[in-house]
């Protein structure tokens, strides 16, 4: 019910328009230091304010250290210690990366991360789709029906299939998950 009179009170604050929120960049937050940080388990996220990814960053290598210290690993001791690695530099790098939206104003979550958790433009849940075959991998391993050693042995069979897909995305035009992510980065 507009009369075209103004309120006595002022402009209501539900028909003027909304300012966009403004991204200030925090520049006192440095890239650099927060790659130093990562390297040490979950300081890095945690420099970055990622307390739950801090955690979740030392739990995983807390696993790592145990699979390869209690023997679980059998006779895959190599691929685990280079897991251990990866993940180290993976800390390192991830922080770097969080600290360096920070400093420009990009928005950051609790779990965002280098790698996107979902597809992109599909919503899959990559991330926990993993997760959850790594698990199946290990159980039928504990349990002996399954030798991880023996499907350990087929791990460039992932790296043809995943070659082969982008292959195929790239000729198709098909919009894939790595590429949007690429191209996120870029």
């Amino acid at each position: 019910m507009n009369t075209g009179t103004t309120s006595p009170y002022g402009a209501s604050p539900y028909t003027a328009p909304v300012p966009p929120a403004a991204v200030t960049p925090n520049l006192a937050v440095s890239p650099g230091l927060a790659f130093i940080l990562g390297l040490i388990p979950g300081v890095g996220a945690i420099y970055n304010g990622q307390y739950a990814k801090g955690l979740v960053h030392v739990l995983v290598l807390g696993v790592l250290i145990a699979v390869v210290s209690n023997g679980a690993a059998h006779n895959a001791e190599p691929l685990f210690g280079l897991m251990i690695a990866a993940w180290f530099f993976y800390m390192a790098f991830e922080a770097y990366h969080t600290a360096k939206k920070r400093q420009v104003g990009e928005p950051v979550d609790e779990f965002s991360s280098i790698l996107p958790l979902r597809g992109a433009g599909t919503g899959f849940p990559v991330a926990p789709i993993v997760l959850i075959g790594l698990g199946v991998l290990f159980l039928l391993d504990n349990l002996d029906l399954l030798r991880f050693r023996d499907v350990a042995r087929y791990w460039p069979v992932f790296l043809i299939a995943l070659g082969g897909y982008m292959l195929w995305a790239r000729l198709t035009g098909a919009k894939t998950a790595i590429g949007e992510a690429a191209n996120e980065r870029n």
